[in-house]
Formats: C-alpha cells, structure tokens, sequence
C-alpha cells in the first residue's frame, strides 16, 4: 500500500482494490490468488496504518475518520 502511493503524485490517493490487485499479481504465479480474497487483509492493513496516522482517508473528497462503505487511501503526509 505505502510502495503504491510512493509512486503516485503527492496527494494522490488510491483505491483499497488496487493495493488487493497489485498484491494478487504478485502471488498469482504460485497459488492463483484472487485480488477479491485479500480485500479483508487490504482492510486491516488499512485499519492498522490510519490507527498509526500514516494513511488518511477519504471519499469524494471528504476526510473520512474510519473504513465505511467505499473509500480512498492517501498518505498521511499529503506525500
């Protein structure tokens, strides 16, 4: 998640299914994985880096203080 937004214009944000593609990708040469199935690890990763402040998120532009319903990652940072 903090490789992808580090290549991303500064205040960039992301989307939670991308960081769950870019890491499918990653493991789908060995075990097939399915970007959907790593979408509840994407979400705890997401829990755990907001709780530490290093990721913001929002939707629509809205600051967003928890995950509920769709969403946008950004560095904490604006960075």
């Amino acid at each position: 998640m903090l490789t992808l937004l580090g290549q991303r214009e500064p205040g960039a944000t992301i989307c939670p299914s991308e960081v769950a593609r870019m890491v499918a990708a990653e493991m789908s040469a060995s075990d097939g994985a399915d970007w959907r199935t790593g979408m509840p690890i994407v979400h705890a990763a997401v829990d755990h880096l907001v709780a530490q402040g290093r990721i913001r998120l929002s939707w629509k532009g809205r600051a967003l203080s928890a995950r509920s319903g769709p969403y946008r990652i950004a560095c904490a940072n604006g960075s």
